[in-house]
């Protein structure tokens, strides 16, 4: 479990592989520096992701740690990938560490599962409502908001892609119904709701009070599953973040996305229920 990311979304995923890897061997970082040949801070740099990890060093700690072959060529494949987050470097003087380490994550995952309780999943939002939402928000500086919310928008174009984002997101009745900007604002939303979940690659399902309850009562989190490395969790807290790795915990969230789609409205029923609130 990490508060603080590192620079690169990219390395610090390959760091989390490598750290899962060497715990999952019963290696301590002084044993596995023996076991290598590769020095323990440098090791230390490597599985935080602040050190760039060349995929012979990954190949040494990973035999060392009898990773078998095919999960070997897995971790190496992901450190020749290009950083799909690159694009993120225009506002990283505005953003925080952890929130562009998410998106960074986001950018490389293969599919997203979303659960929201409050508000609207940003990947979903339409430019009128996220300004409104941050503009509304006590902790964003007045003159940040307009970036932010740019930086909100690009992230929507990952639905887009020539290979897009798998998204699959869980809301809340009470995030359809919170007043966010005028009526206008929220009819536009709703629609842009439905024409969202037209796409191939998006599920929106509503889960509504009454069809009681789910694992899923802690609140907000946000899945996601990579190609070449395993899942991460992400959760928002007030001013920060943080990122689940352990596999048994990750596994616990997992169960959770699987009881939210039973307790919610099927995609189709949900579609239905935005279209009733345009007014």
């Amino acid at each position: 479990m990490f508060e603080l990311a590192a620079p690169s979304a990219l390395q610090w995923l390959i760091g989390v592989e490598l750290a899962r890897y060497r715990k999952e061997a019963g290696l301590s970082l002084s044993e596995l520096s023996a076991a290598c040949g590769i020095g323990k801070p440098k090791l230390g740099h490597m599985e935080t992701g602040r050190s760039t990890q060349y995929p012979g060093d990954i190949r040494k700690i990973l035999k060392a740690c009898d990773v078998e072959r095919e999960n070997i060529d897995r971790l190496v494949l992901l450190s020749s990938r290009a950083d799909d987050a690159s694009w993120v470097g225009p506002w990283t003087d505005v953003v925080s560490d952890w929130l562009r380490t998410m998106v960074g994550l986001e950018s490389l995952a293969r599919r997203e599962f979303v659960f929201e309780p409050i508000v609207l999943p940003g990947l979903l939002q339409t430019e009128a409502y996220a300004m409104a939402l941050t503009t509304g928000a006590s902790r964003v500086r007045p003159d940040l908001a307009d970036r932010l919310v740019e930086l909100r928008m690009q992230r929507t174009l990952l639905l887009g892609k020539d290979e897009p984002l798998e998204l699959h997101a869980v809301i809340n009745e009470q995030a359809l119904r919170l007043r966010v900007g005028d009526q206008e604002v929220l009819n536009e939303q709703y629609r842009h709701l439905v024409r969202m979940s037209d796409l191939p690659n998006v599920t929106i399902q509503v889960v509504r009070p009454e069809a009681g309850l789910h694992s899923a009562t802690t609140g907000q989190f946000m899945l996601l599953d990579f190609v070449d490395a395993r899942s991460i969790v992400y959760i928002e807290i007030q001013d920060a973040a943080v990122f689940v790795d352990d596999s048994a915990r990750v596994g616990t969230y997992t169960l959770s996305t699987q009881s939210l789609e039973r307790v919610a409205l099927s995609p189709g029923e949900s579609t239905a229920l935005i279209e009733s609130l345009i007014t």
